[in-house]
């Protein structure tokens, strides 16, 4: 996966404005050697804990709006700080992870960094924190809206059903009926079906 290194100071272009000095002190604390990745369609960000000579290493994307960069960097942050107090004797997203994440979270609430309906989005996920952001679809829901107009998708919600649409990777589906939380889809060239999350990016066609 290409990675780009940046010196710490321009990762305040990432961040919103404000959040910069607390971020880069607890990257400092922990020590933490910091990537910003290209856009990578399974996961917003990673954690891979110290070993030997290395320093703890978090990876997120930079295609992330500011507000979803810096809620997928404390959300490693957590994972890192459960495995400096548990190391691998946890669940990866289980209530010791949660209650760390929501610690790390609340730092950031009612300082203004976040607008008023992304607040409200994380005030109401502390609740019930899910093992990823990109689970949280009222959460996701609202972060999109802070997305610049052209780097917006469609997604497989926004298309009627029996609509055609590609994938990256030019797999073809047709859009079939909802279950539950997700959208059974058929794959064209081979008639298998799919579930799809009704926020996965796609192009109609």
């Amino acid at each position: 996966m290409p990675k780009k290194e940046y010196p710490l100071l321009q990762l305040s272009h990432f961040l919103p404005e404000g959040s910069f000095d607390l971020v880069a002190r607890y990257l400092h604390d922990y020590k933490v050697h910091l990537t910003i990745t290209r856009e990578r369609r399974t996961v917003l960000g990673d954690y891979r804990h110290a070993i030997r000579d290395r320093n703890h290493r978090i990876s997120v994307n930079g295609n992330l709006n500011r507000y979803a960069f810096l809620i997928t960097l404390v959300h490693e942050l957590a994972h890192l700080v459960t495995f400096e107090q548990y190391g691998n004797r946890v669940a990866a997203h289980g209530k010791e992870w949660k209650h760390l994440y929501r610690l790390l979270l609340q730092n950031f609430l009612g300082q203004q960094l976040f607008p008023d309906d992304v607040e409200q989005a994380l005030l109401k996920s502390l609740h019930n924190l899910p093992a990823s952001s990109c689970a949280d679809e009222h959460l996701m829901r609202v972060l999109r809206n802070h997305d610049h107009p052209d780097t917006r998708g469609t997604l497989v919600e926004e298309i009627p059903e029996g609509s055609h649409f590609v994938i990256e990777g030019g797999r073809v589906f047709s859009k079939g009926k909802k279950l539950r939380k997700r959208y059974q889809c058929k794959e064209l060239a081979t008639g298998k079906l799919y579930l799809f999350s009704g926020l996965y990016e796609v192009v109609k066609l």
